[in-house]
């Protein structure tokens, strides 16, 4: 189920920041880096080009062919059909190999965004069958949007958004930032940018400023690219977990002991948000286990 707000207020920031990470983690750890590097090339605009004088219904099918493509779902098969409803669209997930989704009847004369509303509802058919599910249905909703962002058709999602008053508009559980911030994420694992494709100027906004974000987390310690300020907080946090030989917990950051062994510090790997833990002893290089990406640190 994809929510849609045209004409209300959006939100912004960044609320549901620990779940979008969740979701991240929890991808990679199904997927297993190797099919996780096939999504290496995001749906392209031209597979998505719907406009005026293509037949609806046979535009329609064209694009969720695209998506079913994209996703690697050969024996699925979309059936598309328009209704009113309060949602921009739904899905209803079974055995397959027939899936059945409903978009809202405003996509009749909104075609450009109909490949946002159906990358997110044929991801919920993929994370079907996945078995890779949240608990709830906000939760859930968080995962399919992230997902869809990271493997490669979200930036559809994200350039549905615009604010233009009345016709203000947004398509999915995540804030524009958010949106932003996976795609971000995206863009440094696979070496894509998705910014030549924003017809949005909000859009594109957003975009920045979630590469900001990530670009952020990816100068915190024990990261070797951190600065100045952060590294003294860091080695403050150091000095007081080593004296008082114990755990000391941080959200960016914690300190253990194990046994005789070294100080050992844990942190999140800023590509896939898995905790890696490396032994306390200056300047090393620590390869993710999840997703492999080489992280030059500094501890």
């Amino acid at each position: 189920m994809a929510t849609g707000t045209p004409g209300g207020e959006i939100a912004h920031g960044y609320p549901h920041l620990d779940t979008v990470r969740a979701s991240l983690t929890a991808l990679h750890r199904r997927l297993s880096y190797d099919t996780v590097s096939t999504f290496d090339t995001s749906v392209l605009p031209v597979d998505v080009a719907f406009d005026d004088t293509d037949d609806l219904h046979l535009g329609v099918q064209r694009v969720a062919r695209a998506m079913v493509l994209h996703l690697r779902l050969p024996d699925a098969r979309m059936v598309v059909s328009f209704r009113t409803m309060e949602h921009a669209a739904s899905v209803e997930l079974a055995a397959g190999p027939e899936y059945f989704i409903e978009l809202n009847e405003r996509f009749r004369s909104h075609r450009k965004d109909i490949g946002a509303a159906l990358a997110h509802e044929v991801m919920h058919v993929y994370l079907h069958r996945l078995d890779l599910a949240f608990p709830g249905t906000r939760d859930n909703e968080i995962l399919t949007d992230t997902a869809t962002a990271y493997l490669g058709a979200g930036w559809l999602l994200l350039d549905a958004y615009r604010e233009h008053g009345p016709l203000s508009q947004k398509l999915g559980y995540l804030t524009p930032e958010e949106f932003g911030y996976v795609l971000a994420l995206r863009a440094e694992f696979f070496g894509e940018d998705p910014a030549p494709w924003f017809t949005s100027p909000q859009a594109y906004d957003a975009y920045t400023a979630g590469r900001a974000r990530a670009r952020d987390e990816a100068r915190r310690p024990p990261l070797a690219a951190a600065g100045w300020a952060a590294r003294r907080r860091y080695a403050r946090a150091r000095r007081a977990a080593h004296d008082a030989q114990r755990t000391a917990p941080d959200r960016e950051y914690g300190f253990a002991f194990e046994g005789p062994g070294p100080q050992r510090v844990s942190f999140p790997c800023p590509a896939c948000l898995q905790r890696v833990r490396v032994p306390v002893r200056g300047r090393l290089q620590a390869r993710c286990g999840l997703c492999h990406t080489l992280l030059d640190c500094d501890t």
